[in-house]
Order: C-alpha cells, then structure tokens, then sequence
C-alpha cells in the first residue's frame, strides 16, 4: 500500500464538519486539531510500527519520539500518551516487552508528557506505538500549509534512516554506526519545536514515512508555493550513501517515488543513489521548518547552540511552480 492508496481510502470517507475542526481529513497535516477554547486546542496523533533496532529498549524511545514529533511539528506541547501494543506472546518473553515499554516512558517523561493508558492485543508480529495528546494556543498553531514565497527552509537531521535501517536487517552495517543512527531517532524534536516558535515560523512539518520528497512536496501543495532545494546543502548519514549504491534501500522508498516523482523536478545530473537518500521514508525524522530569511540564520545559529548540531538550509520557496519540488 503506497500514499496514493492511502490518499483514496482518506478521500472515500466522509467528511466532518465542525467550525472547531481546526486540522482533520479535510486538512490533512501531521496531525489533527480540534479547538476547545479561544486559547485552547488539543493536537491528536497515532503512531506506530514493528521494530526497526534489535533493542528493545531503544526500539521503545525511537517509537515514542517518533509519535511525539508531529505535536512538536505543529508547534504543540504533548500532554498525555497512550500505548497501542501488539504482542506475540507465544514467541517472545514478556521481558522483551517491559524493556520496549520502559523505553517509551522514559521517552514521555522526557517530553514532560504522562502516561495514561493503552491496549494491547495478541498478535504474530510485533508492533508498537502510541496515540498523544497535546496542547497549543490556536493562534499559535503551526501546520503545513503556510510556507510564503522567499522562506527560507531549514531540516533539523540528517536523512537516510529507512535505507540504513535496510543495512541492519541485512547485517551490513556496523554496530557503531547503527547505534548512531538510533540515537538520532531516539532524539525528540522537542528544542527545535521550541526554537522556532520563539523565533518566529510559518510553516513546519516532520519528516517521517513519505520521505523528505513526499513531505516536501505536501508542505507545498497546501501552501500553494514552489520549493527550491539544494542537494549539497542536505544533511545525511554519510553511510547512507554506499547503501544506497549497493540498493539497500526500503520497500517504502519505491512507493514514495513512484507517487511523488510527478510533483518534483530533479536536475539529471543527480545521481540515482541520491535521488532514493531524498525519497527514503524516514523514521523519527527532524523538521522541515519554513520562516523569513533573516529569521531563519538566527534559528539555525540557536538550533546548533542547542545541540541540534546538523540543522541546515536547504532550500527556499518560492511562487512558481506552485506544488513542485525542484533538486538541484
């Protein structure tokens, strides 16, 4: 199942209308929205997925940072969790379990968030997640659909988690490298979520599953702009690379291309390899964050302050072609 499939199941439902809905499927961003007050909203999201590190504690904190991103991305501040567990409990030791768990707390917790409940089911295949809760001020929400022409575009990690995710399951990477790399995911968006909204943005959104082609192209389409980006300027593993080379690259990256190839304008003189890094589906991504020039070198200065070390701009928008992604 690819982003067009899921576009269409989205399209065939029916719609919901309610002055409060401030994001829902009519809207769709990183998360939805619903007000409660004049200065109060509530961010709600759904996250999770089977085990991409042999950890189970790690694959605990990257599955929690990762559902916790798009209340970061929308400029909200998680309140409560709720774990959704499928489990094979004929197959692995519960042990396996309270490590995953303990990992996803300690990751709440980080985010000044609580834990308050879940479900969990009986199932052949290992899955993990969890549905949050946040808060922001309405008037201070930040969804993907208002980049301006002449933003400037800044990307909080580097890219390159799905193929080298691809690398570990088929033992060609490293442990070194491969700690690294989950220590990225396991990081919250948390700093960057706040640095932007002190300094000022227009538009943001995380970087996860369609890649940073899928969501770009999104950012986008909803903001009626174009967006140029610079390909040296992208940060990325640099495993990442060889990896891709060698066509280690996840089944989700073909999707992505394939659905969002006929939004983006990529210069031939960018390599194949390349071009899968920009279309692989990310997991625990940074944030693509859209603000003024001026404003945009001194949260790039604040974010590296911060310990967010490999943010980087790396493109623009602008007017014309309007829901078109171009690599240069």
């Amino acid at each position: 199942m690819g982003p067009g499939d899921l576009n269409k199941a989205i399209c065939d439902l029916p719609q919901m209308t309610d002055p409060n809905i401030m994001r829902g499927l009519a809207s769709p961003d990183d998360a939805g929205v619903y007000k409660l007050a004049d200065d109060l909203a509530i961010i709600q999201t759904v996250d999770f997925f089977t085990p991409i590190v042999d950890d189970p504690y790690t694959f605990g904190q990257i599955t929690a940072a990762n559902a916790l991103s798009d209340v970061y991305a929308m400029g909200g501040k998680p309140l409560t969790a709720m774990n959704i567990v499928c489990f094979p409990s004929k197959s692995l030791d519960i042990s396996v379990l309270k490590d995953i768990l303990r990992g996803g707390v300690d990751k709440i917790l980080e985010a000044g968030a609580l834990l308050i409940g879940g479900h969990t089911i009986d199932d052949k295949e290992l899955k993990y997640g969890l549905s949050v809760t946040g808060t922001v001020h309405p008037k201070r929400l930040v969804t993907n659909s208002g980049a301006r022409a002449g933003d400037k575009i800044i990307l909080t990690k580097p890219l390159g988690t799905g193929i080298i995710s691809t690398a570990v399951k088929a033992n060609m990477t490293d442990k070194e490298t491969a700690a690294r790399v989950a220590r990225y995911m396991a990081a919250l968006n948390r700093n960057a979520s706040e640095l932007m909204q002190e300094v000022g943005v227009h538009a943001c959104t995380d970087i996860t599953g369609f890649g940073l082609i899928g969501h770009t192209v999104q950012l986008a389409q909803n903001s009626q702009v174009g967006i140029n980006m610079n390909l040296a300027s992208i940060p990325f593993f640099p495993e990442t690379s060889e990896f891709a080379r060698q066509g280690l690259c996840p089944g989700g990256l073909h999707r992505n291309k394939e659905f969002y190839s006929p939004c983006t304008e990529i210069a031939g003189e960018v390599p194949k390899h390349m071009q899968d890094i920009l279309f692989d589906p990310q997991t625990s991504g940074g944030l693509l964050i859209c603000l003024a020039p001026r404003k945009a070198e001194l949260l790039l200065k604040r974010l590296h302050q911060a310990g967010v070390v490999d943010a980087a701009i790396i493109g623009e928008a602008v007017k014309e072609p309007r829901g078109v992604v171009a690599i240069k």
